[in-house]
């Protein structure tokens, strides 16, 4: 730990995410499921500001509904702290401040950005100094998505999603967001997965239990083109979740009536997430999106993952 004065508080910033592939693997004996995704981090944030306290404790603020978001024990931005501080054996607390701008339960990563935002902010504030490594480690014990918040950027994720190599992309996307005014269950989605294939037991290939992402998604990322990557988008959860909430069908096609490239459920939903192919048709996009009521959100990336501002 570092003799160094420390700070009396500490600001991270940390990006939703949304995954432009998504492949799921076979059912394993354990019930989960391996992945592959490719992973693009987008510029909306949660920022989380970090005090020194005896006890720990969060409290929210932000542009959506915090109501019904727990802030005891089972807050992963408490347990992502509590984890740090068992790791390096320090004694005191800390009060979490998180201004949250990723949708509740969405699909977008936005707790996982919670969680990665305080092991930054709690390891700069207590000067516990744990390397890129070890923060990476301790992300990857809080849930599949967290590590990636950590870095950021583009990124191919298999096992649960939490083994990552850096992807190039080159250039910027943009991503106008349909925002549902209702939440998803990820293990539902996954079990609705899972009763999907042995439905279709008979019209569709058996999954794989190592996916892999289709080299074409690599390909439209390098190359920084969003027609092509349009082309090769892909999520194995849509269906399921599709069939849990079909009016997500008509969302896409709303979006894609009104120029979207390609719509694609974000995650195990209900986020809806549509690729433009520029700045000018995301504008245009997000103005006809509104004028159908829906919640909308435009956002940009490859963004940097969470960092100390």
């Amino acid at each position: 730990m570092s003799s160094r004065a420390r700070p009396t508080s500490v600001h991270v910033r940390a990006p939703g995410k949304l995954n432009v592939f998504l492949k799921v693997g076979a059912l394993l004996d354990d019930g989960y499921h391996d992945v592959a995704t490719a992973y693009q981090a987008v510029s909306l944030y949660e920022d989380v500001r970090a005090y020194p306290a005896d006890d720990f404790s969060v409290s929210f603020s932000g542009s959506i509904d915090t109501s019904g978001l727990p802030s005891d024990g089972s807050n992963l931005a408490i347990k992502a702290a509590r984890l740090l501080a068992r790791v390096a054996d320090y004694r005191g607390g800390v009060r979490l401040e998180i201004e949250k701008n990723v949708p509740i339960a969405g699909g977008m990563g936005g707790g996982s950005a919670d969680a990665a935002a305080a092991l930054v902010a709690c390891d700069t504030l207590w000067g516990t100094e744990l390397g890129r490594e070890e923060l990476h480690s301790l992300a990857a014990q809080l849930g599949a998505d967290v590590p990636f918040a950590l870095t950021g950027g583009t990124a191919i994720g298999t096992g649960r999603g939490d083994e990552l190599s850096p992807a190039l992309a080159k250039g910027q996307f943009h991503w106008v967001f349909a925002l549902a005014n209702f939440g998803m269950s990820t293990p539902e989605v996954y079990r609705e997965l899972d009763r999907h294939r042995e439905r279709h037991a008979l019209d569709i290939s058996p999954a794989s239990e190592q996916p892999t992402v289709d080299t074409a998604v690599l390909q439209a990322l390098r190359a920084g083109d969003a027609a092509m990557l349009a082309e090769v988008m892909h999520n194995d959860l849509q269906a399921p979740a599709l069939h849990l909430e079909p009016r997500l069908a008509r969302v896409i096609e709303l979006g894609e009536e009104n120029g979207a490239l390609a719509g694609i459920v974000s995650g195990s939903g209900p986020t809806v997430a549509f690729l433009a192919a520029d700045i000018d048709s995301a504008l245009e996009l997000q103005v006809a999106l509104s004028a159908a009521r829906l919640t909308v959100v435009r956002a940009t990336g490859p963004v940097h993952g969470a960092r100390v501002c």
